[in-house]
């Protein structure tokens, strides 16, 4: 299987480097699914599942919450603001964050900033889910 090297990183560090046979990432336009060869490209992601496919075929997942893709000259690099790999994912947690969000959304007297920052985490918290499930 022919692979590209992949780099996978955020704000507190490197998460991932070594070749991969492909990335699936949400982008602000849709998903994007990056294979060896692809031509030089970059792209906003936005927030939702993400997966890396390994050489050997092993499927890793992950919660992928914005950041930037770039793929140049064969090289792939994905710059996250939050990227959690599945076995990372505290469902707890994640299920917390959901019944809060969805409680202060149907509380409502939200102003409109509020009212945004409820549906983020709400959305937050579903990618978690989705991915751990």
């Amino acid at each position: 299987m022919s692979t590209f090297p992949l780099r996978v990183g955020t704000p507190d560090g490197l998460l991932y480097e070594g070749d991969v046979a492909r990335v699936v990432c949400r982008t602000i336009s849709g998903d994007l699914a990056i294979l060896p060869g692809h031509c030089n490209y970059c792209t906003a992601l936005g927030m939702g599942e993400a997966h890396i496919v390994l050489e050997d075929g092993t499927r890793r997942n992950a919660a992928c919450i914005g950041g930037m893709l770039s793929m140049m000259n064969g090289v792939c690099r994905v710059l996250a603001t939050t990227w959690e790999w599945e076995e990372d994912i505290d469902a707890e947690r994640a299920e917390a964050a959901r019944h809060r969000a969805e409680q202060a959304l149907a509380n409502g007297g939200l102003t409109d900033k509020e009212y945004r920052i409820a549906e983020a985490k709400l959305q937050r918290a579903l990618v978690r889910l989705s991915v751990k499930e």
